[in-house]
């Protein structure tokens, strides 16, 4: 394998959950010494595989508690034309992590990736009042900070302060256990599919020809005909107009299916674009 073909972008820096299931990805693809590459943002990981400096990224795709990331579904409508590859979940457990000389008296802001503070906002107003807080460009980034200023406390994950020098202060500050994050593995366009699996599910971004009474019951009403299950529909503004949306819908089967073909040919008659995203297996 060459360089780029082992590569994987991942949101840094190191110690990120987004790390974490890059790393399992690499595996899964039979990559022994995979290169990582950290981006710090989700359009980062993006620009990297549509760019050809990596074959592949990983970027968040849903949150179990606080939903559909919204960064990855617009570069999948608007900016990019990678693909998923295949999709893991990935168990949350947030910490506190702080310097190693700090006391929790000490403490004057508490740092975090945006949905790290969302998910623990129970912990922090019962044991952390009156600290403001300090959006990061990820968990792990908020670790660093925390081992670097002792009156910055950081949630992130145990990995994450043991990379950068900070210590675990509290273990499962998470307000809801069960919380997953759930992963995309990304490639280019057109690429092979290089993790297979029994199952599968298929992601299209839907475009409407315009805003009409009965356009959202038309399209479920050829996935009800085809038999196919949806297992998500969100709609996203398309940026053109206030009021103007598309729709991001998942189901399960793969594109190679007759009743999937069926139903996505009948789209195409009625819509602008339909998009398929991925269709990748499924743990």
């Amino acid at each position: 394998m060459t360089v780029v073909e082992k590569s994987i972008a991942f949101l840094g820096p190191s110690g990120t959950y987004c790390d974490e299931a890059a790393r399992s990805f690499a595996v899964e693809l039979g990559i022994e010494d995979p290169v990582m590459v950290e981006c710090t943002s989700f359009d980062e990981v993006f620009d990297c595989v549509d760019r050809g400096k990596c074959a592949f990224g990983v970027v968040a795709k849903e949150n179990s508690l606080e939903g559909s990331v919204t960064a990855t579904l617009d570069n999948f409508a608007f900016r990019s034309n990678a693909s998923i590859l295949a999709e893991k979940a990935i168990d949350i457990h947030h910490c506190l992590v702080m310097h190693p000389d700090a006391t929790i008296e000490d403490i004057t802001t508490v740092a975090s990736h945006a949905q790290g503070l969302a998910q623990c906002r129970r912990y922090l107003n019962e044991r952390m009042p009156g600290r403001s807080t300090l959006t990061t460009s990820s968990t792990a980034e908020s670790a660093r900070l925390a081992a670097a200023n002792k009156t910055i406390a950081g949630i992130a994950n145990a990995f994450a302060a043991e990379l950068h020098g900070a210590k675990v202060q509290q273990l499962g500050i998470e307000d809801h256990f069960g919380n997953k994050t759930c992963f995309a593995l990304i490639g280019r366009a057109g690429s092979a599919p290089q993790i297979r699996g029994e199952r599968y599910k298929t992601t299209l971004a839907l475009f409407l020809q315009a805003d009409k009474a009965g356009a959202l019951h038309m399209i479920l009403s050829e996935f009800a005909y085809a038999g196919i299950n949806l297992t998500m529909i969100q709609s996203r503004p398309t940026k053109q107009q206030l009021g103007d949306y598309m729709f991001f819908m998942e189901f399960e089967g793969s594109v190679n299916d007759l009743s999937v073909q069926t139903a996505l040919n009948c789209l195409r008659l009625k819509l602008r674009e339909v998009k398929v995203v991925g269709s990748y297996p499924v743990e």
